[in-house]
């Protein structure tokens, strides 16, 4: 059993496994070499040659406990036939999203366009560096998912006027969503991913009565789905304000907790798991302040069952001396 998963079902203490979120990009020099000869992002997700020597990149460099899948949320979108396209210094940008379109759908035409990420894991988690080390596959969150198909960009802090006008069509994608959400998550664990992080990247954007309509209930149809398989789930609703809630509601096998979240009070109320919460801007100051910060959440969580991350993904501008430092202060401590 690797350690992530005595963590997670033995709720082991006395290790400290350590994975960061979005290890494989955009800071480390020989992804920006590949990254420089194939700009169509989309297109480098779907080369299994190229995404997995990207996967495995990290594992190479540094101690760590798992590999996340080189990969994006959006190519749930991209699957159901929405226009995707990253764009320099702006993020993604969706095309119209015609739901007659996307409701005509069927498995067979989503796996055709998506079948090349299930090879990537394929031959990821086949490969010896993930020995006793796990293969992480992820999902967008329903809630996050609907929010890009229709605001068509990164909402950063505002929904598009009117984005509630129309319940019906909200509903109708919804379920749009979650049905090839699971197709997507059979097919990730069918081919070598055995854990599966949610995503829920833009939780925070919505009001206390909404979460349960929005969040609580579609991300709980996934949760169940992903523990039919006997796989264990992550979920990261990122900047809700009452994560109790959610893990009593929902209850993942673990929650991953973004760097707002004050983690003794977390410690506190919670009694599954925990991941996270160290801020990646923390990596971008000195050793010794990188040094403090992380033994302040291994202090907090030496008695709770922890798995080390970062509150959000890793900055681009880091250092990867840094991660290496901190990937050795968390694998030497006891």
């Amino acid at each position: 059993m690797s350690p992530i998963e005595q963590v997670i079902n033995k709720n082991d203490t006395s290790l400290n496994p350590i994975w960061i979120m979005r290890q494989a990009g955009r800071y480390l020099p020989e992804f920006r070499e590949i990254r420089s000869k194939n700009t169509d992002f989309i297109e480098l997700c779907l080369n299994e040659e190229l995404s997995s020597e990207i996967t495995l990149q990290p594992l190479k460099r540094f101690n760590l406990d798992a590999a996340i899948v080189f990969s994006d949320i959006l190519m749930l979108p991209y699957g159901l036939g929405q226009k995707v396209e990253f764009q320099k210094n702006f993020g993604p940008r969706l095309g119209e999203l015609n739901i007659n379109d996307i409701a005509k759908v069927d498995e067979i035409d989503f796996v055709e366009k998506t079948h090349k990420i299930y090879k990537l894991i394929k031959k990821v988690s086949s490969n010896s560096l993930l020995k006793n080390k796990n293969t992480i596959g992820f999902v967008g969150a329903p809630w996050t998912l609907l929010v890009y198909m229709i605001n068509q960009q990164s909402p950063k802090k505002k929904l598009k006027e009117n984005f509630f006008k129309d319940d019906f069509l909200i509903n109708r994608i919804l379920l749009i969503i979650e049905k090839f959400l699971k197709i997507h998550i059979k097919n990730q664990v069918d081919n070598g991913a055995n854990i599966i992080q949610i995503f829920d990247s833009w939780a925070g954007l919505l009001e206390e009565k909404d979460l349960p309509s929005y969040v609580y209930t579609p991300t709980l149809n996934l949760v169940n789905f992903v523990k039919s398989l006997n796989i264990p789930v992550i979920c990261f609703p990122r900047e809700i304000k009452n994560y109790k809630e959610f893990c009593e509601i929902v209850n993942p096998d673990v929650i991953s907790i973004d760097y707002n979240v004050d983690p003794k009070e977390i410690a506190k109320i919670l009694k599954i798991p925990v991941q996270g919460g160290l801020d990646p801007k923390v990596l971008l100051t000195d050793k010794e302040n990188l040094k403090k910060e992380t033994m302040r959440y291994l202090e907090i969580f030496k008695d709770h069952p922890y798995i080390f991350n970062l509150g959000h993904g890793i900055l681009p501008e880091t250092n990867p001396d840094m991660v290496e430092y901190l990937v050795n202060i968390v694998k030497d401590h006891k």
